[in-house]
């Protein structure tokens, strides 16, 4: 395992890492408790030592899942978990502290643990990132002990960018991939960037980035990918990463090309994030674990060319910047 720093927190973790959206069962399956443990087990057998969860994940389930597996190992590992999305209407005066303490107070109990390492803000709205108030908040809850860093879970570049005038920030996460390239541009040019962590998720763009979906290929009911295509539920950035499913397909056909050999695509996908020396750690999720085992691979990859860099960009510009480039 290769480890990269955090930033203020200055904590060592793995460049791949776990992300536990769909963790025991995928998205819109039923949650299976024994599956979840056996995938974190196996992320923390092969060094991972950073995983994402959020208070929403499978009603509080995922959560759980993380901290007795947590709990169980010796080794040292750093949760990272979100608040927000739980208010309803998720709109801007529904964040207050006394609100957010509360989710915070909540996870600690569903992890069982003495102290979340990193608490993020759950893709809050945009005017939150204004607000003195709610990340004054998190300082006291770090001088209580009950949080050792605070980080946001971003939609928009601009929202980072806010965020990275507070103290209390130590870490960015944001979509990141072959199909989202505005953090590149933008983000990681910013003069203070390497005092932020970044945390790049949706690294395979809802799977799209796997190489494996084709025109025919079926979701389940409760998938974001079936409901969601169209922001039906949430940011529609969050499913496909927000591009056109068909034109997706067209780009990863393209990308096959550029990537030619028996490796697959998620690999280089991956590869390609950790290409940015900006990104701290990559979070894919997984609802096997084989799938753990293959998000690690990428790891042990060589080095992008940057021709195949390029080509990367070209498809990015072909097919998606004009549609999705100025949304997020």
């Amino acid at each position: 395992m290769k480890y990269r720093k955090l930033g203020k927190t200055e904590w060592m973790v793995s460049e791949v890492s776990l992300g536990t959206w769909q963790v025991g069962g995928g998205w819109g399956g039923n949650f299976n408790e024994a599956i979840a443990h056996n995938i974190i087990h196996t992320a923390i057998d092969h060094g991972i030592n950073f995983i994402d969860t959020a208070d929403v994940y499978d009603g509080g389930l995922s959560e759980k899942a993380v901290g007795k597996v947590v709990r169980e190992r010796s080794e040292k590992i750093y949760v990272a978990t979100k608040c927000g999305r739980q208010i309803n209407p998720h709109v801007n005066v529904g964040y207050k502290p006394e609100v957010l303490r509360r989710f915070v107070e909540a996870s600690l109990k569903n992890t069982g643990l003495e102290s979340i390492d990193l608490i993020q803000l759950h893709c809050p709205p945009t005017l939150v990132y204004q607000r003195d108030e709610i990340f004054e908040l998190f300082e006291r809850l770090k001088e209580e002990g009950k949080i050792q860093a605070m980080g946001v879970s971003v939609e928009l570049v601009d929202e980072a960018i806010a965020a990275m005038k507070y103290e209390i920030v130590s870490t960015i996460q944001i979509i990141f991939n072959m199909f989202r390239l505005k953090p590149a541009e933008k983000l990681f040019s910013q003069s203070n960037i390497s005092q932020f962590g970044i945390i790049a998720r949706v690294p395979l763009a809802s799977g799209l980035l796997s190489g494996k979906l084709v025109t025919t290929s079926k979701f389940d009911p409760q998938d974001h990918r079936t409901f969601n295509r169209n922001g039906e539920a949430f940011d529609r950035g969050e499913t496909f990463s927000g591009v056109d499913y068909n034109k997706g397909l067209q780009a990863v056909e393209e990308l096959k090309e550029i990537f030619k050999g028996n490796e697959p695509l998620s690999a280089w996908a991956i590869r390609w994030i950790l290409m940015f020396p900006q990104v701290s750690t990559v979070i894919p999720g997984a609802s096997k674990v084989q799938q753990v085992t293959s998000n690690l691979h990428a790891m042990d990859l060589p080095t992008i060319s940057p021709e195949q860099m390029l080509s990367v960009e070209e498809i990015y510009k072909k097919y998606f910047k004009a549609e999705i480039h100025h949304l997020w």
